[in-house]
């Protein structure tokens, strides 16, 4: 049985029908309603699949989910697969800008097994819980579904710098070691000698000390606080006046006045599917004009390693407008 006593198909149809707007009355019988007859899935599904549509891939994945197994075992293998098909795109069909009819097929087909799976065997599927997750906090799922919990990965860098100046010190002590054993002992030294390796130890010590200068200079060159990354609200977006590839967004990040932001994603999603829209942006940049239309800030993007799919960055769930992006380690200026 799939989630809060229902049957798996009805299950998938009911959150395929909550997912297009579909009266669930007309085409299931209600939510409630059970053990009543219902249209199958693909007889859902032909209600909206267009004639240019990806009907092929779509229908790849009703076979998936109406035949995913229900032992343990066996649905475990078969979640392996997934994840692997996974791991390069963020959704199973579409841009990523929404779950596609074929997401919601295949999240209602597998939940029952995901949510029964114990916290080890989570782990060895990382892209399906992140695939999951992202469906169940984008659809208004909750009554048909029982949320899964997902546990966020905690992003902690490391310190190239640190390291090197580590080695340094660790070189550094090293060699006044060796110094110290070398010392000659006679006290008979003459001073010209005396001030020779003097002036030898100052070159030496300057000399150390440059690399760790250069170290900590480079460190806070690339330092990501530098960047003051925000929550923006994107509340209209349009076509670019004399640019094709480009869209102009108006992006609210919590101060008096909306950030007019010139993006190059006109190729990959169209201004409706931008607008009311949650994205990552770095405001710190210079203003300045893209084919004549002033831009204020740059929208942060994930692409799929051939740049066939581009998306803006997801900020994290409850994320507000204006808010700044942090990261572990690194302090804000």
């Amino acid at each position: 049985m799939a989630a809060k006593g229902r049957t798996k198909e009805h299950s998938m149809a009911l959150a395929l029908c909550k997912h297009l707007s579909l009266d669930a009355n007309k085409y299931l019988g209600g939510p409630d309603m059970v053990d009543k007859d219902t249209r199958s899935l693909p007889d859902i599904v032909k209600l909206f699949l267009a004639p240019e549509g990806n009907n092929d891939q779509v229908t790849k994945w009703i076979e998936f989910a109406t035949g995913f197994p229900t032992d343990p075992r066996e649905s475990f293998g078969v979640l392996n697969k997934l994840n692997e098909e996974l791991i390069t795109v963020s959704v199973l069909l579409g841009n990523g800008l929404k779950p596609s009819e074929a997401d919601i097929i295949v999240f209602s087909a597998i939940h029952s097994s995901v949510i029964g799976l114990s916290k080890s065997d989570r782990e060895k599927l990382p892209h399906v819980l992140r695939w999951m997750d992202y469906i169940q906090n984008k659809e208004d799922l909750g009554d048909i579904f029982e949320k899964i919990s997902v546990e966020k990965a905690s992003f902690e860098p490391q310190f190239q710098g640190a390291r090197s100046v580590g080695k340094v010190e660790a070189a550094s002590d090293s060699k006044a070691t060796v110094q110290s054993r070398n010392k000659p002992e006679t006290e008979n030294t003459n001073k010209s000698n005396v001030k020779k390796a003097s002036m030898s130890k100052e070159a030496t010590q300057e000399k150390k000390k440059a690399p760790i200068a250069e170290t900590a200079e480079k460190d806070k060159e690339v330092s990501v606080s530098l960047l003051n990354i925000q929550v923006g609200l994107i509340r209209k977006a349009w076509k670019h006046p004399s640019a094709d590839s480009l869209l102009v967004e108006e992006i609210d990040v919590g101060e008096a006045k909306l950030r007019q932001v010139v993006s190059g994603l006109a190729k990959y999603c169209s201004p409706e599917e931008l607008t009311n829209r949650l994205v990552v942006l770095i405001t710190n940049v210079k203003p300045g004009k893209l084919r004549d239309v002033m831009s204020e800030g740059l929208v942060l993007c994930a692409s799929s390693e051939d740049h066939s799919t581009v998306e803006p960055l997801l900020p994290p769930e409850g994320a507000k407008p204006g808010e700044r992006v942090s990261f572990s380690g690194y302090c804000t200026h």
